[in-house]
């Protein structure tokens, strides 16, 4: 139970970080006690603000200017909002539902016109990162020969995704025997998961085909290829012209430094792997946690997504000075209203 004292430290911690998300200036005590603090005296918020300087909460960024939340004090208003944020609904769930009854039957563009509407929506660079095919469940596997040396594959899972790869195969392996190796990967292997197929099933298999059966040791090397490469997680992103209108970006530097973020996309899937392990509705990265002081003023707020029970990862990348309490909510809901439209791998009502 926190005492008067904290809990007035967390309202004017929270009025200061809100404000200066607002104008993106340097915010005042006396600003601070006349539009919300009017019944504390300003002698007892200066003696606040002073306290809060010194846990690193805020800083001057010059003498007599007002205070600038730091990135711990940007943290600590990430707890403070946490749960009246959970009252807050995103309103456009109609409106996601229809895209995905819509577009069923083609997930990718589901996709894209999904993180159309979360970068309409939060005026941020949005992105979805598509599903983990590794988790979902063969239905049937195609291959077909495209030049002497290069077969396309087609993987189909029970959800209804499709996904293609083309793989360079040194083996002059004939139309014939592809159909057949295909009807036995087909027969053996239908109803499986992928990451299962590979990590296990293909070394079964490989064990019970001869050593002299050198045409189907290889094809099954093929197949791991192929299921590696589907299996790779990809962001695709999207953002309208008001993402690029925030102050942050009339610095050149700024706009490389968030450009260098965008292009590593193994190191925003790692730091989302990391957080994703404790099941939360939403998680936010702080620019440090990225390791590199290029980004520490950077954010990235996201959720994780099932779309026909197979995970996925949507959300936006921002500068620190970003409106989370109108973001946070549209991520989370959007999110969870994907998870359960398509749950049970069929397009269902969804109930807030």
């Amino acid at each position: 139970m926190k005492n008067k004292t904290e809990v007035r430290q967390s309202q004017l911690l929270m009025h200061l970080v809100e404000e200066y998300i607002e104008t993106n200036e340097p915010v005042s005590s006396g600003l601070l006690c006349k539009k919300y603090l009017s019944y504390v005296s300003p002698a007892t918020i200066r003696i606040d603000l002073h306290k809060m300087e010194e846990k690193n909460l805020i800083f001057q960024p010059h003498t007599s200017a007002g205070r600038i939340p730091t990135l711990n004090g940007f943290k600590k208003y990430f707890e403070i909002i946490e749960e009246s944020i959970g009252k807050v609904n995103f309103k456009q769930v109609e409106t996601l539902q229809k895209i995905l009854i819509a577009n069923y039957k083609d997930i990718p563009l589901a996709l894209h016109y999904i993180k159309q509407l979360l970068a309409k929506e939060t005026d941020q660079l949005s992105f979805v990162a598509e599903p983990e095919i590794a988790n979902g469940y063969l239905k049937s596997f195609s291959a077909f020969k495209i030049s002497e040396n290069k077969i396309l594959f087609v993987v189909s899972l029970d959800s209804g995704i499709d996904k293609t790869v083309i793989i360079k195969c040194e083996n002059n392996i004939s139309p014939n025997q592809l159909k057949a190796l295909v009807r036995y990967i087909n027969d053996e292997l239908y109803g499986a998961r992928i990451f299962d197929i590979q990590n296990k099933y293909l070394k079964e298999l490989n064990s019970k085909v001869a050593s002299e059966n050198g045409l189907m040791i290889s094809f099954m090397e093929e197949i791991k290829k192929a299921l590696s490469e589907i299996s790779n997680y990809f962001i695709f992103f999207d953002g309208n012209i008001n993402f690029l209108e925030q102050p942050e970006f009339d610095s050149k530097k700024e706009i490389i430094s968030f450009l260098g973020l965008m292009q590593r996309q193994d190191i925003i899937f790692s730091k989302m792997q990391e957080k994703a392990v404790e099941e939360k509705p939403y998680y936010i990265i702080n620019g440090d946690e990225f390791g590199q002081p290029k980004w520490s003023k950077l954010v990235i707020v996201f959720s994780r997504y099932q779309l026909f029970d197979i995970p996925g990862y949507l959300g936006i990348i921002s500068p620190i000075r970003m409106n989370y309490r109108k973001t946070i909510p549209i991520v989370r809901d959007m999110a969870k209203a994907i998870t359960e439209i398509t749950k049970k791998g069929m397009v269902v009502q969804y109930e807030k």
